[in-house]
């Protein structure tokens, strides 16, 4: 709605991670930043959705009344006063079109059926009879994006996955194709700006973990 009234031409904005690139396509003269929980540019604060909402509306009693108040009005919410990372790391990394295209579409299905695979942008290149080049400008013709980082998404879902079924970062890692801990760790960090333990701390189940030991001080 400020979009479409002109709200927010020439300023930066963010809006849930699904309608972001909509909105992008929609409104060209808007500045979208899909991977922030919120973001004020002069008079216009927008939000990444209802609980972002929150985070937004602490930052504007931080920004009226100080932090001391915004960390009294987080503590009695229960929540955190600023929270780590964008919105990406809630989102779905790998969200690439689909292709009508047979052999890069069965390429695709065999990467993701075993990204641990010693995959390179030449081997998947050998696999559907094109060189690297050729298999590179497909790449972004069909998906707008290049071999090795598709295949970068892929690894980083299928670690996602292996960290929240209680893998630890080390094995996360070797399962899912990235080899090291570093490796996994400079993805987290590239894709979602958090570290792969605090990604299964916050989206791990709590089932069987003694919520009640947890001091509520550590909420703030």
């Amino acid at each position: 709605m400020l979009a479409a009234l002109g709200l927010l031409d020439g300023r930066r904005a963010t809006t849930h991670w699904r309608q972001a690139d909509e909105l992008a396509q929609l409104h060209p003269q808007v500045r979208v930043q899909a991977d922030v929980l919120h973001i004020a540019d002069g008079p216009v604060w927008t939000s990444a959705g209802i609980t972002a909402g929150v985070d937004l509306a602490l930052s504007l009693v931080e920004t009226d009344l100080g932090a001391e108040c915004a960390r009294r009005v987080a503590r009695e919410l229960v929540v955190f006063l600023h929270r780590s990372g964008g919105q990406a790391q809630f989102s779905t990394s790998l969200r690439t079109p689909v292709t009508t295209h047979a052999r890069l579409r069965e390429l695709m299905e065999s990467v993701q059926a075993d990204p641990a695979a010693p995959h390179t942008v030449d081997s998947m290149a050998r696999a559907v009879a094109l060189s690297s080049r050729q298999l590179t400008r497909l790449f972004q013709q069909e998906l707008a994006t290049t071999p090795a980082r598709w295949l970068e998404l892929v690894r980083l879902d299928h670690a996602k996955q292996l960290l929240l079924d209680g893998h630890s970062v080390t094995e996360s890692a070797q399962l899912s194709g990235f080899g090291s801990d570093e490796t996994l760790r400079r993805a987290f960090w590239r894709h979602l700006h958090t570290t792969p333990s605090d990604y299964r701390d916050h989206f791990a189940t709590s089932s069987g973990t003694d919520v009640g030991a947890k001091p509520l001080s550590s909420e703030v």
